[in-house]
């Protein structure tokens, strides 16, 4: 446990000086206060809490953003450290691979966690200081948002990790991570919605509905919390989030095995690894 903690700290230190934690925060603060400031327009006409508009905003902003810097900051933790030499380096320490993987994991989880925080919370607070009607239960839905966009980035970076440590180069490690990106966050969907539109329901029954959505994370955070606030007949996973029979600890479950799965993969294909 000590290995873990000190190669997560080291992790984080490594990227204060890249000014990872500073960039992403920032651009998820101006991100989120953009969408704040536009999006308090329409509360007074369709009579829905601020901070509950400020979700779906944010909850839309998250789904495209955060798998991207989760992406990229750890698409070469691995294949980047060995092209470097520093890999030699850190195993030369009493640390086997295993506690390497998880460590740094744990590490861009926390820098990913703070600029999240941070930078929706700015969102909050801006609420807060122009006044706006908020109601109190809105504030669980958004404690809600906040955790499960940590959780989907977790997602995202453990997928990084699985890439990282299968490619034998930086370039081919970038290169699959966008294409990830590509796949889950936008084709996936729209490939979805096509098939959905030819079939007509002939093939596709909702519970097969049900499950292929559980085959792509983005989703799963869309249906987490698109589907519990005052304004989610407003959002596009609204109708589809009240058909699906499954419960909020089970979405999240669903969540912990995408995150277990590609963390796994990573482990096992860097202890094979030659360094």
């Amino acid at each position: 446990m000590r290995a873990i903690l000190f190669i997560a700290l080291k992790e984080i230190q490594e990227g204060l000086r890249n000014r990872w934690v500073l960039a992403a925060t920032l651009l998820l603060a101006g991100l989120s206060l953009s969408l704040t400031l536009l999006g308090s327009a329409p509360t007074g006409r369709i009579g829905a809490s601020a901070l509950d508009v400020v979700i779906v905003s944010l909850s839309s902003l998250t789904i495209f953003l955060l798998p991207l810097i989760a992406l990229l900051i750890s698409h070469d933790a691995i294949v980047g450290e060995m092209e470097r030499g520093t890999m030699i380096l850190l195993l030369s320490y009493p640390v086997s691979r295993a506690h390497v993987v998880l460590g740094k994991f744990c590490g861009h989880i926390v820098i990913l966690g703070f600029a999240t925080l941070i930078g929706y919370g700015a969102a909050a607070a801006a609420l807060v200081l122009s006044g706006a009607a908020i109601a109190p239960e809105s504030w669980p839905a958004f404690a809600s948002m906040l955790g499960t966009s940590v959780l989907l980035g977790a997602v995202f970076v453990a997928i990084g990790y699985a890439v990282s440590s299968l490619v034998r180069q930086r370039g081919t490690a970038a290169g699959i991570a966008i294409g990830v990106w590509l796949l889950l966050v936008l084709v996936f969907d729209m490939a979805l919605l096509g098939v959905l539109v030819v079939d007509q329901g002939r093939l596709i029954t909702a519970g097969v509905l049900d499950a292929l959505l559980f085959l792509n994370p983005t989703d799963l955070y869309r249906l987490s919390n698109l589907s519990g606030t005052n304004v989610s007949q407003f959002a596009g996973m609204a109708g589809l989030a009240g058909s699906v029979g499954h419960s909020f600890g089970v979405l999240m479950a669903a969540m912990v095995v995408w995150i277990a799965l590609p963390l796994g993969l990573a482990i096992v294909a860097f202890g094979r690894r030659d360094l």
